[in-house]
């Protein structure tokens, strides 16, 4: 087997397969790494140091909502670095968000708290904030298209699912550093971190994000374009403004592809901002939950995330077998499914428990695999980065942002029992069906054209 794509036109270079697969793996590794750690640290740490005391609830609901802030800033990244990838190219873009992804996590680990700044504090973690948003909204799209725009014939969706691999990697990598930084400064009380971590522990996987963000960059930097993008300049076809163009000649497809996420988005945060909330809280607090401590609920969640990258890996042949849309109808009646059975399943003990986070977690590599082929094969190539990337995150904004506020809000109408929060998740993958019935089938699209 060539070691280099045969998409390229005659007299081009080719990125070879193993650099396609590891800049698009590696960048959304990174990305979501740093999400992830924001994601931790908005449940172990920020209520805490970034808001007054007194409320607990009310300091967790805050740090969510500053996590749902940068959803909000997503598409307005994707417009901004969507634009340049259409117009400039997909490497000079995706160099861009990755530095700004890197830069923004870095400065979040430096950050003064409430009690040395007071509200400022929460201010610029808000800045800090939307700035991830707006890196990660140009950062899936463009790990995308380099995946696939580079993939031989008949492999678009296992190419697909390399950017996916990168939320497990990530959420594994930043969990991981996080126990290791808990078990080196163990807390007696379990539902609060130790005095040290909350000190300045919390701030190592902020600060060691730089490390990676520099290999990132090393990496993509020895890119060259994908033949996609060469052969729009060549035709002369790039577009002055690929939003205007976008939305006049391919809203529906905009409309589709935003809710052929919901389901994913929401079942993503559900099972990784709140499961972290709810298996954590005292089964006795006025808010009750499971009642796990850190380190054995983050090493649970773990072993679920492994079958979450081990599904999105499966997805991909299966979605270039069967086809994208055959492939998510499956995977959403399953989702629905998942939703209504939560309060049996969490009420088993332990062994419910993991098989409620196994399961969860199974789903969502099932439904976020196919997505890294199914978005960009919606719109052409000059418009694609643009596209795709606004229904990405705007679909952000409609699951993700919301998802954890939401679910709180719910779990407090419960007293204490998630059914609602399961019912949630069910009621948007029945969005999420309608529009996959409503839409039609891309395996057999021209990337090129």
């Amino acid at each position: 087997m060539s070691s280099t794509l045969a998409a390229a036109p005659a007299g081009a270079v080719a990125n070879p397969r193993s650099r396609v697969i590891l800049a698009s793996l590696i960048g959304t590794t990174i990305e979501f790494y740093d999400f992830y750690v924001y994601a931790t640290a908005a449940v172990l740490v920020f209520p805490h140091l970034f808001f007054p005391a007194g409320n607990d609830t009310a300091a967790l609901l805050a740090s969510f909502a500053i996590f749902g802030a940068a959803m909000v800033a997503r598409p307005l990244g994707a417009i901004f670095f969507g634009h340049l990838g259409d117009r400039s190219g997909r490497k000079v873009t995706l160099v861009g968000a990755l530095l700004t992804m890197g830069i923004a996590t870095f400065l979040i680990g430096v950050l003064p708290t409430f009690h040395q700044a007071g509200w400022l504090a929460p201010a610029l973690l808000v800045v800090m904030r939307l700035a991830q948003g707006f890196a990660l909204g140009g950062e899936w799209s463009g790990a995308a298209l380099v995946a696939t725009e580079n993939a031989p014939p008949g492999k678009r969706a296992v190419f697909g699912t390399f950017p996916q691999l990168g939320a497990p990697l990530g959420f594994i990598l930043a969990n991981g550093l996080f126990l290791i930084i808990a078990a080196l400064m163990p807390s007696e009380d379990p539902s609060r971190p130790s005095d040290a971590f909350l000190n300045w522990g919390w701030r190592i996987p902020f600060l060691f994000s730089i490390v990676m963000v520099a290999i990132g960059l090393w990496v993509r930097l020895n890119l060259v374009e994908s033949a996609a993008f060469e052969k729009t300049v060549k035709s002369g076809k790039v577009r002055k403004l690929p939003l205007a163009s976008v939305f006049r000649t391919h809203g529906r497809e905009l409309v589709l592809g935003t809710f052929y996420m919901l389901a994913t988005y929401v079942l993503f945060y559900l099972m990784t901002t709140f499961s972290l909330s709810y298996g954590r809280a005292a089964v006795a607090a006025k808010l009750p939950g499971l009642g796990y401590d850190y380190t054995t609920f983050v090493l649970m969640m773990i072993i679920g995330v492994v079958f979450f990258g081990i599904f999105t890996m499966l997805s991909g042949p299966w979605a270039d077998r069967w086809g994208r849309r055959r492939t998510l109808i499956a995977v959403t009646l399953g989702i629905i499914a998942f939703g209504l059975v939560w309060v049996p399943m969490l009420a088993a003990g332990p062994v419910g428990v993991m098989a409620w986070l196994i399961l969860g977690f199974s789903l969502m590599g099932m439904t976020f695999g196919p997505m890294g082929a199914l978005l960009p094969e919606l719109f052409p190539a000059n418009v694609r980065y643009t596209g795709s990337g606004i229904a990405y995150n705007v679909s952000s904004i409609l699951g993700a942002a919301v998802a954890p506020f939401i679910a709180v809000a719910l779990w407090s109408y419960g007293a204490g029992s998630p059914f609602w929060v399961g019912v949630y998740l069910s009621s948007m993958a029945v969005l999420t069906l309608i529009a996959l019935l409503l839409g039609h089938e891309t395996r057999d699209v021209d990337i090129d054209a």
